[in-house]
C-alpha cells in the first residue's frame, strides 16, 4: 500500500521547509533509511531519511520550493500503483493513513497559541469521520507554547472562572513558562465552560487548558472529542462539579468576592481591597511602587503588568495640616515610590527576510559539516615581521614587481607543507591520504559569502607568480567569472584578515583539508632583540588542525618552520 510522506517538522520552531535537493527521483527504488532529500529548515539544512520501502511514485514539492509543515512531500509505494486518490487527498494535507498520522503528530508539536483541536482518527477506507464532532461555536483552548523552549506550563492564577463571560482579548490566566510568568489572552468570545488545569498545576504544551462556548454546551462530549476519547472519570466530573458550584456561589455574592477568587487581593489602609495579579505585585515590589497609587486597567479595576510598567508617580506633596496618621502614611509612600523615569524611546520594529542564495546554503552546510565532524584544535604563534617588511620593500622596488605580505605567507606555507607532509593530508575514515603535491587555497570574500580559489603546485611558484595569480583569481571570483575547477583540489588553506585590522582569529577547516592558517595584522610594538627592548613589528598566526590527522606536536613543528621562513624571507628564495 502506498505511503504518503508529508513535509516533516525537523526543528521545534519549524513552520515550513524548503527542499534544497532531491536525492531520489520518481521511479527510483527506496530502501528504509535511504536519504530522500535535503530539507532546509529555519535552523539548518538536514538530510531526510525514508521510513518506508518501495518505489518513489510522486514528488509533491520541487527543488528550491518551500511549503508548510505537513504538506504532501512524496508518495512511496509499489511500482504502477494507482495513487490518484492519495493525490486528491494530499492537496488538502490529508491523503491516507500515513498522511493523517503525520499530521496528527505534527499538530501536537506546533500549537503556539490556543486553537481548537479537531482530531480525526484514520478510517480503514481512507475516509475521516470523527466519532463526535466539536459543536460549532465551541473552542478548545490548549496550553500554549509561550516561549521557543517551553515544554510545559504552570497556571499561576485564573483571571476568569467557570461561568464568566469572555471577550476576545480578555486575560484568561497567568501562565508560568520556563522563562517568565505571562498573561494569556483569549482569542475567542463566549462563556468559560470548563477549566482543565487548576491554579498551581502544570501540564505539557497542548493539554486542554479550557473550553469556551455557548452556555448549556455538553462539556463532557467536547472533552471526549478533543482528547480522542472519554475524559478521565476521576478528574473531569469532579472538577466540573466543583467549578459549577463555585460559579453558582460567586453569582450570589458581591462582585468583589468573585474577583477575589481569581486574583490576589491586598487590603488597603481603609479596609478596602486592591486586586492585583501576582506578576504585577512582584514587579511593584521590585520597583518600590506603592500599589495604592496605581490605577488598574484590568477586569474590576485589577492591576496588571502593563499598569506597573506605565506607572508614573504623582509629584504631589502631602498637605501641611494633615493629621499625624495621614502624614505618616504619606511619608512611607514617598519613601517607597520609585523616582520618575525618563520617557522611553518609541519606534517601529522592522524585520526583513531575504532568501538565502545557493552559495550561502552551501557555505553553511560545508562549514557545519567540518566543524561538527572534524575535531578542531588551535595553535597560535607570534612572528617577527621586521625582516619580511624590509625584504618586501626591496622586492617591490624592482620593475613590474608587486608582492604582498599575503603572497609571502602563502609561499612560506607551501614550503613548510613539503617539510611536514602530515599537515598536507586528508582524512578518509579507514585511510589517510597523503598529498605529495601542494595546492594552497586562498580565502576570498565576495558579496554572497566566501570562495576559495586554489593555487596549483604553489611550492613551485615564485612570489611574483603567486601575487599575480591571487590577484587574477580573486578579481574573477568577485565578478563571478571564476571557473568551478579553479576552486577545487586544495590541500591547505590560508585565510587573511590582517588588512581589516584583525589581530588574531580562528578559522573553520576547509574540508577535505587537515588544516587552515588564520593570519592577523602586522602591529608595531616593543620587542626584545639581543637582550634589549626595541621597536618591532609582529604578526599573530593561528593554525586550526584536524586532530584525526595532525597531532599537536606536528602542528607546532609546522608553525616553527613557517615562522623561520617568514622571519628570514631570503630562505624562501634559495
Amino acid at each position: 500500500m502506498a505511503e504518503v510522506i508529508n513535509m516533516p517538522r525537523l526543528s521545534d520552531t519549524m513552520e515550513e521547509g524548503t527542499v534544497a535537493k532531491w536525492l531520489k527521483q520518481v521511479g527510483d527504488k527506496v530502501e528504509e533509511g535511504d536519504i530522500l532529500a535535503e530539507i532546509e529548515t529555519d535552523k539548518a539544512t538536514m538530510e531526510f531519511e525514508s521510513f518506508h520501502e518501495g518505489t518513489l511514485l510522486h514528488i509533491g514539492i520541487a527543488e528550491g520550493d518551500g511549503a508548510p509543515v505537513d504538506t504532501l512531500l512524496a508518495i512511496i509505494g509499489e511500482e504502477g500503483e494507482d495513487i490518484s486518490g492519495l493525490l486528491n487527498g494530499g492537496s488538502s494535507g490529508g491523503g491516507g493513513e500515513a498522511a493523517e498520522a503525520d499530521s496528527a503528530s505534527s499538530t501536537a508539536d506546533s500549537a503556539s497559541e490556543a486553537t481548537p483541536a479537531k482530531e480525526e482518527p484514520p478510517a480503514a477506507s481512507g475516509g475521516s469521520a470523527a466519532p463526535a464532532a466539536i459543536p460549532e461555536g465551541v473552542e478548545v483552548v490548549r496550553m500554549p507554547r509561550l516561549s521557543d523552549t517551553m515544554e510545559e506550563g504552570t497556571v499561576a492564577s485564573w483571571i476568569k472562572n467557570v461561568g464568566d463571560a469572555v471577550e476576545e482579548g480578555d486575560i484568561l490566566a497567568e501562565i508560568e513558562t520556563d522563562k517568565a510568568t505571562m498573561e494569556f489572552e483569549s482569542f475567542y468570545s463566549g462563556t468559560l465552560l470548563h477549566i482543565g488545569i487548576q491554579e498551581g498545576e502544570s501540564a505539557p504544551v497542548d493539554d486542554v487548558l479550557a473550553i469556551i462556548g455557548p452556555e448549556g454546551t455538553d462539556v463532557q462530549a467536547v472533552l471526549a472529542s478533543a482528547e480522542g476519547g472519554a475524559p478521565a472519570e476521576s478528574s473531569a466530573p469532579a472538577s466540573e462539579a466543583k467549578s459549577e458550584a463555585s460559579s453558582t456561589e460567586a453569582a450570589a455574592s458581591a462582585p468583589a468576592d468573585t474577583a477575589a477568587g481569581s486574583q490576589e487581593a491586598v487590603a488597603d489602609a481603609d479596609g478596602s481591597r486592591i486586586f492585583i495579579s501576582p506578576l504585577a505585585r512582584k514587579m511593584a515590589e521590585d520597583k518600590g511602587i506603592d500599589i495604592r497609587q496605581v490605577s488598574g486597567s484590568g477586569d474590576n479595576g485589577r492591576i496588571v503588568k502593563r499598569d506597573i510598567e506605565n506607572f508614573v508617580p504623582a509629584a504631589k506633596a502631602a498637605p501641611a495640616a494633615a493629621p499625624a496618621e495621614a502624614a505618616s502614611a504619606a511619608a512611607a509612600s514617598a519613601g517607597s515610590a520609585a523616582p520618575a523615569m525618563a520617557p522611553l524611546p518609541v519606534g517601529e520594529e522592522r524585520v526583513e527576510e531575504v532568501k538565502n542564495s545557493q552559495m550561502r546554503k552551501v557555505i553553511a552546510k560545508r562549514l557545519a559539516e567540518s566543524k561538527f565532524t572534524a575535531p578542531h584544535y588551535y595553535l597560535t604563534i607570534e612572528v617577527d615581521m621586521s625582516q619580511a617588511m624590509a625584504s618586501r620593500k626591496q622586492i617591490n622596488e624592482l620593475p613590474d614587481t608587486k608582492v604582498s605580505f599575503n603572497d609571502m605567507v602563502v609561499k612560506a606555507c607551501a614550503l613548510a607543507l613539503k617539510k611536514h607532509p602530515q599537515v598536507n593530508t586528508t582524512w578518509n575514515g579507514d585511510t589517510t591520504k597523503y598529498n605529495h603535491h601542494v595546492h594552497v587555497g586562498v580565502a576570498v570574500a565576495v558579496d554572497d559569502g566566501l570562495v576559495v580559489p586554489v593555487l596549483k603546485f604553489t611550492d613551485q611558484m615564485t612570489l611574483t607568480q603567486i601575487g599575480a595569480a591571487v590577484k587574477d583569481l580573486a578579481g574573477r571570483a568577485r565578478n563571478k567569472k571564476i571557473a568551478p575547477n579553479e576552486m577545487e583540489g586544495s590541500t591547505f588553506t590560508v585565510s587573511n584578515l590582517g588588512m581589516f585590522g584583525i589581530l588574531e582569529f580562528t578559522s573553520i577547516i576547509n574540508q577535505p583539508n587537515s588544516a587552515i592558517l588564520s593570519v592577523g595584522a602586522i602591529v608595531e610594538k616593543p620587542v626584545v632583540r639581543d637582550g634589549a627592548v626595541v621597536p618591532g613589528h609582529t604578526m599573530t598566526i593561528t593554525l586550526a588542525c584536524d586532530h584525526r590527522t595532525v597531532d599537536g606536536a606536528t602542528g607546532a613543528q609546522f608553525l616553527q618552520t613557517l615562522r623561520s621562513y617568514l622571519e628570514f624571507p631570503v630562505t624562501m628564495l634559495a
